[in-house]
C-alpha cells in the first residue's frame, strides 16, 4: 500500500506489480452529533484539531468532505486480524477526542432527519474544488459509509477482480443496509445514502467492465486530456483499483452501527476480494455481467435490502431470496476469509431491518437514532469485537 502519483498510469501499473497480495486497510466514517439534540455538530476542524495531537489518530483520521463527518483508517494490516487490530485502537482514541470535546458519533448511512440545506465543506483547496465541480451533488451528500481495500498484485488481475466485484456489490449492499430514512420520513428504501450518492456523483457506482489494464487505463487518460478529473480521487465507482495503494478498494456498503458488524461486514468483503483473485489465478472467475444485469439487483438491494429477492443471472433468471444470495456469498468466500483471519459476518437483522422493528413498536426517527448512537458507543469500544456469526 504505498503511495505512487494518482493519475501517472504507468507509476500505478508499476505500484500494482509491487504490491503485496491481500494486505487489509478498512475505512469507517462516522457523524459528529451534538449529544442532547442529536442534530450533526459542525465540528470537523475542531475534532480533527485534536486529533492531530494524537500519534496514531495525526495519521488515521479524515475528512470526508462536509463538516459534520470525521473517518478513520487502520492503516496496512498484514492480514485482516492485523487491520482490525490496529481499527480497534483508533476508535478508541476517536471516541476519546470527541468525549473531550463534548460531542457523540454515530454510525449510519445517513442522519433521520438534518437538512442537507444546512451542510457545510470543509475549507480546503481539495473540497473547495469538489464543491465548486459538483454544486448541488455535493451539498446533498450527507452521507455515511465503510470502505475496504485489499492490496493485489498486478495490474490486470485488479482489473479482473473488480470487473467481477461488481455483480457482488448488490448482496453486500443488502447486508449493510442501514439508511431507511431522511429528511424526517421513512424513505421506503433500505438503503437512501446509495441512491443519494451513487445515483447522484458522476463516475460513480457500477462501471461497465475493463477487461484489462491498459483499457482502463486509457479511458482514465481520455479523462485526464479533457480535464473532467484531475486526481484519482474524482473515480467514485463502488469498486475500483486504488492508484496510489496498489489495492482493490470496495466502496458499497453503509456505515455500521454495530462495531462487530462492521468488522464482520469488512471480513466479508475483503475475504470477496480475495477469493475473486484466487478464482481468477485457478481460471475460475467467470466473465463479468454486463451492467444493465448488476444494475437491477443493485436496486433491488437499494429498496429492499435483506427483505427483496435478486434476479439469478447466471441461473435460470428466477428469483432468489437475497438472505440465501448473501449466504451462498459467504460460503463460497470462505477459504478466503479463513485465510485472511476475517470474522464470520452476521446474518441477524442488520440495521435498516432493526431500525424498522423499532418504529412499528411505536418508536420515533429521534429514539431510533439515540438508541443508534447508544449502540455505536457500546459496540466499537467494545474490548473484544468478535462477530456473531451466522444467524
Amino acid at each position: 500500500m504505498a503511495v505512487a502519483a494518482g493519475l501517472d498510469l504507468e507509476a500505478a501499473r508499476r505500484l500494482f506489480a509491487e504490491s503485496q497480495d491481500f494486505t487489509i486497510g478498512l475505512e469507517e466514517e462516522f457523524a459528529i452529533v451534538e449529544p442532547e439534540s442529536l442534530e450533526l455538530a459542525h465540528a470537523f476542524e475542531e475534532v480533527y484539531a485534536m486529533c492531530a495531537e494524537d500519534e496514531l489518530l495525526a495519521q488515521a483520521a479524515a475528512g470526508e468532505l462536509i463538516d459534520t463527518e470525521i473517518e478513520i483508517r487502520s492503516g496496512r494490516g498484514e492480514d485482516f486480524a492485523h487491520a482490525m487490530s490496529m481499527q480497534l485502537e483508533r476508535r478508541r482514541r476517536l471516541f476519546a477526542v470527541t468525549d473531550r470535546l463534548g460531542y457523540e458519533l454515530a454510525a449510519m448511512g445517513t442522519h433521520p432527519w438534518a437538512s442537507y440545506l444546512d451542510q457545510r465543506i470543509i475549507d480546503t483547496d481539495h473540497y473547495n474544488l469538489l464543491s465548486d465541480q459538483l454544486r448541488w451533488v455535493a451539498q446533498r451528500n450527507n452521507t455515511w459509509s465503510n470502505h475496504v481495500h485489499v492490496g493485489i498484485r498486478d495490474a490486470d488481475r485488479a482489473i479482473a477482480v473488480c470487473d467481477y466485484l461488481r455483480e457482488l456489490l448488490p448482496p453486500l449492499l443488502a447486508l449493510s443496509a442501514n439508511s431507511p430514512f431522511l429528511d424526517g420520513h421513512d424513505t421506503g428504501l433500505a438503503s437512501i445514502r446509495t441512491q443519494i450518492f451513487t445515483r447522484s456523483f458522476p463516475r460513480c457506482g457500477v462501471h461497465e467492465p475493463f477487461g484489462d489494464w491498459d483499457t482502463y487505463a486509457k479511458f482514465i487518460e481520455n479523462l485526464k486530456r479533457s480535464g473532467t478529473v484531475t486526481e484519482p480521487t474524482q473515480l467514485w465507482w463502488s469498486v475500483r483499483p486504488h492508484h496510489r495503494f496498489g489495492t482493490v478498494e470496495l466502496r458499497i456498503c453503509d456505515a455500521q452501527t454495530d462495531g462487530d458488524e462492521s468488522f464482520g461486514l469488512a471480513g466479508l468483503i475483503g475475504a470477496s476480494i480475495v477469493q475473486s483473485a484466487l478464482d481468477h489465478d485457478a481460471g475460475l472467475l467467470p466473465a463479468p455481467l454486463p451492467g444493465r444485469e448488476v444494475e437491477e439487483n443493485l436496486w433491488r438491494a437499494i429498496r429492499h435490502g435483506m427483505d427483496g429477492q435478486m434476479i439469478d443471472w447466471r441461473g435460470d433468471c428466477g428469483l432468489r431470496d437475497t438472505r440465501d444470495v448473501v449466504a451462498g456469498l459467504v460460503e463460497w468466500s470462505t477459504p478466503a476469509r479463513e485465510r485472511i483471519q476475517a470474522p464470520a459476518p452476521s446474518l441477524a437483522p442488520n440495521g435498516a431491518q432493526r431500525a424498522r422493528a423499532a418504529m412499528e413498536a411505536g418508536a420515533d426517527p429521534a429514539a431510533v437514532y439515540r438508541e443508534a448512537i447508544a449502540q455505536t458507543r457500546r459496540t466499537y469500544l467494545a474490548r473484544d469485537a468478535s462477530p456473531r456469526a451466522g444467524g
